[in-house]
């Protein structure tokens, strides 16, 4: 697989919200402080989404997409000057899936999912991401169209096995929306999400992802970016936000915990495929970057396998809905 795909594989994004909602005309609805992603499309109308922090309001119009990750409280309002309500308030109002497309003067329709990363340390992924990420140019747009449309027909007209699409698709607009922003050459920002797009960089992740056991060295993933030593340091740590050895150290033991967590195989053999040539040596650069040794880990991951669901951030069992 590529980096994006390996990356959302191994922290399996889960939808529990799915679906999508209405924003009445001269209406401010306020969101709490959030965990997972959130990625929406509108799909008719406009409204302007503001985040606690960020100094302007986005307007969204029909076809842009926003992503948020998990962070501060935000608003999203057909009028900037409407008090803002609580969205728990406007939840009563969503009871089907007919409320959402039901047309009012002013009102604006999105629709999406809210997901939550169920492996651990995400932040591999999200320190990579903006406040806010916005789709807004008409080529992207035109790429987000297909699954815009399929799910807002499946919003409109609820067909059996409608909550299952409906989630396959608010997870296909996820990926595309991060696809389109990492390929978007007017984006700046560190991470090894922007890293991708850069051709030399992108080379070196690759081959890191795609033989994390090799016996890497500076010189040699150098070598495959096409590039001294010394330049391919510095041009990493800039891009990445850190150095070689240690982003491939970092994927070297996500793979493993997700190795720990979902397979059989003894922390020997693990440590043996991901290069290292002993288990001691493994351990304690697995507690290094992952704050416990591999049993701990193990341990942990037990126990969260009894735990009771999940709840969201208000108190509520998670679930897929349309909102």
């Amino acid at each position: 697989m590529d980096p994006l795909s390996d990356v959302l594989s191994l922290f399996k994004p889960r939808s529990y919200v799915a679906g999508g909602f209405e924003i009445p005309g001269e209406t401010a609805i306020q969101w709490p402080e959030h965990p997972g992603i959130k990625c929406y499309a509108v799909v008719s109308g406009q409204c302007w989404l503001s985040v606690e922090g960020v100094p302007e309001a986005v307007l969204l119009t029909a076809g842009e997409c926003y992503l948020l990750p998990p962070g501060p409280p935000f608003r999203l309002a057909t009028d900037l000057s409407a008090e803002p309500v609580d969205f728990s308030v406007y939840r009563s109002k969503w009871r089907s899936d007919q409320d959402v497309v039901e047309k009012k003067a002013g009102s604006c329709h999105l629709v999406g999912g809210h997901f939550v990363l169920t492996g651990s340390h995400a932040d591999f992924l999200l320190s990579s991401l903006a406040p806010i990420i916005h789709i807004r140019k008409e080529s992207d747009k035109a790429a987000m169209r297909w699954s815009l449309e399929r799910m807002r027909d499946e919003v409109r007209d609820p067909q059996p096995g409608g909550s299952l699409i409906t989630q396959q698709l608010a997870y296909m607009m996820l990926v595309q929306a991060l696809r389109l922003h990492l390929s978007d050459g007017a984006t700046q920002g560190i991470g090894w999400l922007f890293a991708l797009a850069d051709k030399q960089m992108g080379a070196a992740i690759r081959v890191m992802h795609d033989e994390p056991g090799n016996d890497w060295t500076l010189q040699k993933l150098a070598e495959r970016a096409g590039m001294s030593r010394s330049v391919f340091a510095l041009r990493f740590k800039q891009t990445v936000g850190t150095t070689p050895m240690e982003y491939l150290t970092r994927w070297r033991m996500l793979l493993a915990g997700d190795r720990l967590k979902n397979s059989r195989e003894s922390t020997s053999n693990i440590a043996l495929s991901l290069g290292y040539e002993s288990e001691s040596a493994f351990g304690k650069a697995f507690k290094r970057a992952m704050g416990c040794t591999p049993r701990e880990h193990g341990r942990k991951v037990s126990l969260q396998a009894i735990a009771p669901a999940t709840n969201d951030v208000n108190g509520n069992e998670v679930s897929v809905s349309s909102h």
